[in-house]
């Protein structure tokens, strides 16, 4: 009951936020908030280490602008397309990666990932190093103009918010406790005879389409898609959220993706700020340095609390109520 209260009051402020915050950098912070929560799927709940999230994400991007700007489509089929790019690309690398584990699943994922970037960037519809431009946001079902941020907003929030719930009764479902049961220990698990390759690829693709949903939705949103998205630096990126906020929970990633994109995007605003209220040029520069600053976040997360915020906080609360008398 308080977590439906708590899920309730975040949606309350969600669906006010558009009329106190920029709406565009609030669409974004939803589309990585959604793709943290793709990879924690994996990861979290997995035990799956994949370096190569970035190639569904921006791969979907490509396509479902593509999509849109070249061929013409309704936003929601130009989104779909993302989808289904992302997990098709997901199914190709899933089949190869998970017949190994540990670091080798990882490097084979990075692998590939590195071949879809060479791709984009040779392709001859994705703009190369200029990427895709000029990507527009159509009208939802033909009647509602998405043109204006508030509208788009709403739009953004309602996939998020489908996002979620459908990771969240995956989570909660017989396959998804059997994805718990791989990750806690594979051999149990085979032996009980379920055929772990097929979970753990079942996952793979799972989470490459919301991924590939996420990404989809940001080459809307911004009307562009670049190569940045495609690069093995987004893939340490959306890894470093999910640490950030929690490995292994719900909402952790969201609240990482949260604290790293706004860190990214207001960093040097805050650090003009104390230059001018302290008088420290010092400050000034901090626009510069995000990622110094986010690297020591990832070192203090891993040194001082390796749960996460959410997870230490869950910890914590755990705690208190083990300690407190019947």
């Amino acid at each position: 009951m308080n977590r439906k209260i708590l899920y309730l009051i975040a949606f309350a402020i969600a669906l006010a936020m558009p009329f106190f915050a920029y709406p565009v950098f609030l669409m974004k912070l939803l589309c990585f908030g959604l793709f943290a929560c793709a990879f924690n799927l994996l990861i979290g709940y997995t035990g799956l280490l994949s370096f190569g999230h970035a190639a569904f994400f921006g791969g979907a991007g490509y396509m479902a602008g593509y999509a849109l700007r070249d061929m013409g489509l309704p936003v929601e089929l130009a989104i779909l397309a993302g989808v289904a790019g992302g997990a098709l690309i997901g199914l190709v690398m899933g089949a190869l990666a998970i017949r190994r584990s540990g670091i080798y699943f990882s490097m084979i994922t990075l692998a590939l990932a590195q071949m879809v970037s060479y791709a984009a960037l040779r392709a001859p519809f994705t703009g190369g190093e200029d990427g895709l431009q000029g990507v527009p946001r159509g009208k939802l079902l033909g009647v509602i103009d998405l043109s204006n941020d508030v509208t788009m907003y709403y739009f953004v929030l309602a996939i998020a918010i489908g996002g979620f719930a459908l990771i969240m009764r995956t989570v909660h479902s017989p396959f998804g406790q059997v994805l718990k049961a791989i990750k806690e220990n594979e051999p149990r698990a085979i032996s009980l005879g379920y055929d772990v390759d097929r979970y753990k690829l079942m996952a793979f693709v799972l989470s490459a389409a919301l991924a590939g949903l996420a990404g989809a939705t940001k080459t809307v949103v911004l009307g562009f898609e670049t190569l940045t998205d495609v690069h093995w630096t987004m893939s340490g990126m959306v890894i470093l959220m999910t640490l950030v906020g929690g490995m292994g929970t719900l909402v952790g990633p969201i609240l990482g993706a949260f604290i790293i994109i706004t860190l990214e995007n207001k960093l040097g605003d805050v650090g003009t700020f104390l230059a001018q209220a302290t008088n420290i040029e010092w400050f000034g520069t901090l626009g510069e340095s995000v990622g110094m600053v986010t690297g020591l976040i990832f070192i203090a997360c891993v040194l001082l609390f390796r749960r996460g915020i959410v997870g230490e906080i869950g910890a914590a609360i755990a705690a208190a109520g083990r300690k407190r008398p019947s």
